[in-house]
Parts: structure tokens; sequence; C-alpha cells
């Protein structure tokens, strides 16, 4: 039988060199896995919620300034309010009947790293470890997965973003910074929220003696103005989405 010659293109000839170096790629990382980050668009960090809806929500994080987290909590609770706390892992480890109270009276839970370091210095490996390291901590003491991440410093880079999305959680930054670490005066701090309200803003603040000051003021003059203060899942939509009840 006569063997029959089919002519390729140069062209033709290194597209499917091409297709077979890509085959052998894929077996050779584990096709399951590299499969599924090809298929579907790595989580973006998130600055801001639903531009339609008049909530605004308080992020407060939490690795310092113990001393005013039970007056923080009796303000927010004499005005009914459920924030999110972003919790950062060593203070979880010492600070559990406080952490207990913030789970008890139904403020959502966040992860801010173990031992706030800077996230975007750090490897795959450690951005990992510092996340499921507090991660661990907070659902051993209040019986509650974070999902929500906020890196310390909001310092990220594509490392990080992606050790958080592997891990299934959103990377939360914030459209309003009060900027209270400063310790410059509660009436800046007002100033700074109170400037420019919008439906959907992320308001960044810490446990500080001006924040405790100003953060009636804060509370009141935006209800006055028709917004609803709330939590970051609230916000940005994912209420129904991201579990804060054990049960």
């Amino acid at each position: 039988m006569k063997a029959v010659f089919i002519p390729f293109r140069r062209n033709q000839v290194f597209q499917m060199l091409a297709v077979l170096f890509l085959i052998i790629l894929l077996i050779a990382l584990g096709s399951g896995e590299t499969l599924t980050v090809f298929s579907r668009a790595v989580n973006q960090p998130i600055y801001k919620g639903n531009e339609e809806n008049p909530i605004i929500a308080f992020e407060c994080n939490v690795v310092w300034g113990t001393e005013y987290i039970a007056p923080m909590l009796d303000i927010l609770k004499q005005h009914d309010i459920r924030i999110t706390f972003f919790i950062g892992g060593e203070w979880a480890r010492d600070n559990p009947q406080l952490l207990e109270r913030i789970a008890d009276e139904e403020h959502e839970i966040g992860n801010h790293g173990f031992y706030h370091k800077h996230h975007s210095k750090l490897n795959l490996d450690e951005n990992i470890k510092e996340i499921t390291e507090t991660e661990k901590i907070i659902e051993s003491v209040t019986g509650i997965k974070t999902s929500l991440f906020a890196p310390p410093y909001g310092e990220f880079n594509d490392i990080t973003i992606q050790a958080a999305d592997s891990l299934g959680y959103h990377t939360i930054m914030w459209s309003i910074d009060t900027i209270d670490w400063r310790r410059d005066g509660a009436e800046k701090i007002i100033h700074r929220v109170l400037k420019n309200p919008r439906n959907g803003a992320l308001v960044l603040m810490h446990p500080t003696a001006d924040t405790l000051t100003a953060l009636p003021i804060i509370i009141e003059k935006l209800q006055s103005q028709g917004y609803r203060i709330g939590t970051v899942s609230e916000a940005i939509g994912l209420e129904s989405m991201i579990p804060n009840d054990p049960e």
C-alpha cells in the first residue's frame, strides 16, 4: 500500500507543536488545578458596595486599642447597629472574651491576618498561613468561619489576592478612610466621613479614643441623611451568601 503524504505549512506545524506543548504542560502541572485557574477569574479587591442601596458599612480593624472595644460596642448597641470587625489572629488569641462579645452581639467578623504583616511582601504559602491561622483561632472562639479578608495596611499584590481567593475569601478594602490612627482629633474623623458620604461606602476605622468621640456624631448625622449603617456583607450584597451564624 502506497503511503499518502499530506503537506503541512510551516505555521501549521508551529501551531500543532504549541498545542502539543500546552497539553504536556497541563498534564505535568495537574490538569484539574490548572483548568480551574483558567476557567474562572480571581475575585478582585472590593472598595465599595452597591451604589443603589443607601447603606454605609463600618469596618473596624482590630489588632490594638483593646481598651476601646467595649465602649465602642456599647455605642453600637445603643444605636442598634451591627458592623464588621476585621480581627487580627494574635489579638483574637489574646482577647477571646472580647471576641466572644463581638460575636454575641451579632457583629460581622472578618479576617485581618495573624501577625499584621505586610502581605504584599509574603509569598503564597505565607499569605495562606496568615489567613488560615487567623480563621482557625476565630472559629475556635466563636464558631464562625470568616469569609472576608482585609489585608493589613491595605497592602496586597497578585499573590495576596490569589491566596485569599484560593481560600474562598473576598478581599475587602475601603472607600472612606477615617485615618483615626493619626490621633489628630475627633473633628477631623467626623469631617473625613461626612464630607462625601454615599451609597455603598465602606468606612475604615480603628478602636481609638478619637473614634469613640466621633462615632455617635457620625452615626446620627448619617442616619439623619437617610443612610442605614451596617456590615460589609450587607453593603456589597453578600449577606445572604456569607454565613455568620455557626448554625
